[in-house]
């Protein structure tokens, strides 16, 4: 049994929520997300709130149950609040700044990095060592940052590279003389 999928996703005031066949769709202050839920799970909007079920007790239904309830909470946050991931630049000479509707980034390559930005994304940097991505769709904000930290990942010695904020990065000892 799912410990996640048994509690109802509540509908706060200022989204609304439809179901079209297996496709559910939130519509928000942050803009309109959609979601198609697999066939192993029923849907129910009722009572400003979404009952997700499962159609057997079977150990990938169960799994399923949880993993689209979940998908189905973050439809809703992401239209009514939304959400944001921090990513730190941390080395001699790394920064970003964002022109129009490009990043660029510079992190000791011999050319910057021109990183368009989605539709439905906006990117922030506060300071040249910082840069955040907000948005309403929580995969597309990870997958976007996954790519932009994939450029030049933390190494272990000093740590310079694109860190998420708050990530420990192991580190590894120096050669010894």
């Amino acid at each position: 049994m799912s410990r996640v999928g048994k509690n109802p996703v509540s509908i706060p005031s200022g989204v609304q929520m439809s179901m079209d066949g297996r496709t559910i769709s939130a519509k928000g202050p942050k803009g309109t997300l959609s979601y198609t839920v697999t066939g192993e799970v029923d849907v129910k909007i009722e009572d400003n709130k979404v009952v997700v079920t499962p159609r057997n007790k079977e150990r990938q239904t169960c799994m399923l149950w949880g993993t689209n309830r979940s998908r189905i909470q973050n439809l809703v946050t992401g239209v009514s609040v939304g959400f944001k991931k921090d990513l730190e630049l941390v080395g001699v000479g790394y920064r970003a700044s964002v022109a129009g509707n490009t990043l660029n980034i510079q992190l000791g390559f011999s050319h910057d990095i021109h990183y368009p930005i989605p539709q439905g994304i906006e990117v922030k940097c506060e300071k040249p060592t910082t840069i955040s991505i907000l948005g309403a769709d929580l995969q597309q904000i990870g997958q976007i940052a996954a790519e932009i930290r994939a450029y030049r990942k933390p190494e272990p010695y000093k740590g310079k590279g694109v860190k998420y904020a708050g990530e420990y990065i192991l580190r590894k000892e120096g050669k010894k003389k």
